[in-house]
């Protein structure tokens, strides 16, 4: 199959690597042109994992985005969400019928990817998924090199637009342990992201700013964190029943469960000890900059607080975290963040909620 991945972060390499290794065609793009020079010029990556150390050749690594997207059947986009909004302009007016645009995670970036591909008068008929979570547990060492400690083995999809969920879920079955999920927002309300790192960067404040780093997988996660998690998670799962979607939710505590218990989480059983056991998460974290606070908190907090305030689901962990964020970085993250105001759709009904989520239409 013909795959463009596309950004330069840990992921988009773990991507690029791992779906060469299983015979795809990868054309690889980032924007940076001197950060991707190494790898235009070794043309590999080595990847480091359970199996060992290899190099994997990536048949086009290129600084074109045309070039990179041009006669893909499927376009993944392992990028945070912060990166959404001046990506999906360049990318609208490239996209053509049958392609299918995957964002592992979302934070509801398939309406964003969707609304700027039609703001470009672009109506070809593609396919906008969006998951959980990252298919993998990595980090870079290196311009060429990264590590993967732990791989998706349950990816709980939803498309948009929703009629499209056979054919493209089709398509993304085969690169990727894909689940079906009712449409891009249930999707979008799997994002572990936004559960995970508010309360471990908001509730270690102290130490993340003394400490030179400092791991917040490990020794961040402590019982009153982790009630705090729970309670936040719970929220999540409240707001999904209320808007009709069913179980499985992947509940946040399946991933710190050990082998053995509970149910199979996004990446398996034990992927909190992997993620733990690699080294690989202790970092100096910026509380004004780092991903955790502009695209988990401003981002995905927001898009939590907003759909259940429009649903009428009270959610006052999470309004709580993003209030106290806001405090830490002296900005109105729900101001700032992807909300249903922003998004302009706070003013849909349930019944026009549905109709666009099913057809992309209002």
């Amino acid at each position: 199959m013909e795959i463009a991945v596309l950004g330069g972060g840990h992921g988009c390499y773990a991507a690029a690597a791992e779906l060469s290794e299983k015979g795809h065609t990868v054309r690889f793009w980032r924007r940076d042109n001197q950060a991707l020079q190494p790898l235009i010029q070794s043309r590999c990556i080595t990847v480091v994992d359970f199996n060992g150390e290899r190099d994997i050749i990536i048949a086009k690594p290129t600084t074109s985005l045309e070039e990179a997207v041009t006669g893909a059947d499927i376009i993944v986009i392992p990028l945070p969400a912060t990166t959404h909004e001046a990506l999906s302009k360049d990318l609208a007016p490239l996209l053509v019928d049958g392609q299918a645009v995957y964002l592992p995670p979302g934070t509801f970036g398939s309406y964003v990817f969707y609304r700027a591909m039609r703001d470009a008068e672009n109506n070809a008929d593609v396919s906008f998924a969006e998951t959980g979570t990252l298919p993998y547990l990595a980090r870079k060492h290196g311009p060429t090199r990264v590590v993967i400690s732990g791989y998706a083995t349950r990816l709980p999809t939803g498309v948009f637009p929703a009629i499209n969920s056979d054919y493209a879920l089709n398509r993304l079955k085969e690169i990727y342990p894909i689940e079906h999920c009712k449409d891009a927002l249930s999707g979008a309300l799997m994002n572990a992201g936004p559960i995970i790192h508010p309360p471990l960067i908001l509730m270690n404040a102290g130490p993340l700013e003394h400490f030179d780093a400092w791991d917040i997988h490990n020794e961040g996660t402590q019982p009153s964190i982790r009630r705090v998690t729970t309670a936040l998670d719970g929220e999540r799962i409240a707001l999904r029943e209320a808007l009709g979607y069913g179980a499985p939710h992947f509940p946040l505590a399946d991933h710190y469960n050990k082998e053995g218990e509970g149910d199979e989480w996004m990446y398996g059983r034990s992927a909190h000890e992997k993620l733990t056991d690699s080294g690989d998460w202790r970092e100096d974290i910026d509380l004004e900059r780092h991903r955790y606070m502009l695209e988990d908190t401003r981002l995905g907090l927001s898009l939590l607080v907003s759909v259940g305030r429009w649903a009428g689901v009270s959610t006052p962990v999470a309004e709580g975290l993003l209030n106290v964020a806001s405090g830490v970085t002296g900005r109105d993250l729900y101001r700032e963040g992807r909300t249903l105001e922003n998004l302009g759709l706070v003013g849909l009904n349930r019944e026009q909620m549905y109709t666009l989520l099913q057809t992309g239409q209002f």
